[in-house]
């Protein structure tokens, strides 16, 4: 579910307004029965400002560019490109540009309290509501970025518990982390990745297998990386991507192929396919035919005739 405003028109008093957007996203998190979800803001202002308010989720944003003033705590924080921002639930907070013009821009999520713990045994407190983290800040834009575009269900579910983790662990106080080391781990990730094939269209979520095995997703994903080398959504995709040749080469059209396989749509498709075989399913589809095509035997040369 995508929100969006935004002004702006043809006309010249439109164009001389100062850009302001702000897009809203929710992307689920497990199949929709499960009724969990994230909500996340793309926005750019060069004015606005927001009255004082609060947020029963936690607030997780990175500055990607401009320059922006927030009241929190009794204090001001200026916020700068490449830095995260921890707001936490309840706590009363404003926004507006800074000093030097040029306004603000930023991506947010708003993971509600129990994402934070996935990793520690108890809720983490972020006493510092500004954190220097490049490679975390880069990985959870990416993430931002990923998931407002394409909202996979399983994807946002392995993803967000990790990179929350290690922003709890990191830069959180108050909170002992989980065991990393999850006995069985490899019984337990052969167990999940089974699971995930059997239900190639409608896989289970992560939350779920989790309960089954009296773990936190964190350590199912723990165990799942450690075992397999790559997430539960990632080694998923990549099954697909092996059961998506078999239909193409047997002579259907991606559009065709990608419900048939699990895939979003073909837009989803064609991502992963270019990330595991480097090419489009419909190059791939083109290659395959044409080879095929080649190797037909040739009917045999009609009678010669005699001079």
């Amino acid at each position: 579910m995508r929100v969006e405003s935004g002004g702006g028109d043809s006309s010249s008093r439109a164009r001389s307004a100062p850009r302001e957007l702000a897009v809203w996203t929710r992307t689920p998190l497990g199949p929709p029965e499960c009724g969990e979800s994230l909500d996340l803001l793309t926005a750019r202002f060069d004015r606005h400002r927001y009255a004082p308010h609060a947020h029963q989720e936690f607030t997780i944003g990175v500055c990607v560019g401009g320059t922006e003033i927030i009241d929190y705590r009794g204090g001001r924080v200026h916020v700068g490109p490449g830095s995260i921002v921890v707001l936490a639930p309840g706590e009363v907070h404003t926004g507006r540009p800074g000093p030097c013009g040029g306004g603000y821009a930023y991506r947010a999520m708003y993971p509600l309290q129990p994402l934070l713990a996935e990793g520690t045994t108890t809720l983490p407190h972020f006493r510092d509501p500004i954190l220097d983290d490049p490679e975390l800040a880069t990985a959870l834009r990416t993430a931002h970025t990923e998931l407002s575009e394409c909202a996979d269900p399983l994807e946002a579910e392995s993803r967000l518990p990790w990179l929350l983790t290690a922003l709890a662990r990191r830069h959180g106080t108050g909170a002992r982390p989980v065991r990393d080391v999850v006995p069985g781990a490899d019984r337990i990730a052969l167990s999940v990745r089974d699971r995930l094939a059997d239900g190639l269209l409608a896989p289970p979520s992560l939350a779920e297998l989790a309960a089954e095995l009296e773990l936190s997703r964190y350590q199912v994903l723990r165990a799942f990386r450690d075992t397999m080398g790559l997430p539960p959504y990632a080694w998923l995709a990549q099954h697909r991507v092996e059961r998506a040749r078999g239909f193409l080469e047997s002579g259907l059209r991606p559009a065709e192929v990608a419900g048939l396989v699990g895939f979003a749509d073909q837009a989803h498709l064609t991502r992963w396919f270019r990330r595991v075989l480097g090419v489009t399913p419909a190059a791939y589809r083109r290659s395959v035919r044409a080879a095929q095509q080649r190797s037909r035997p040739r009917p045999p040369a009609g009678p010669m005739l005699r001079a």
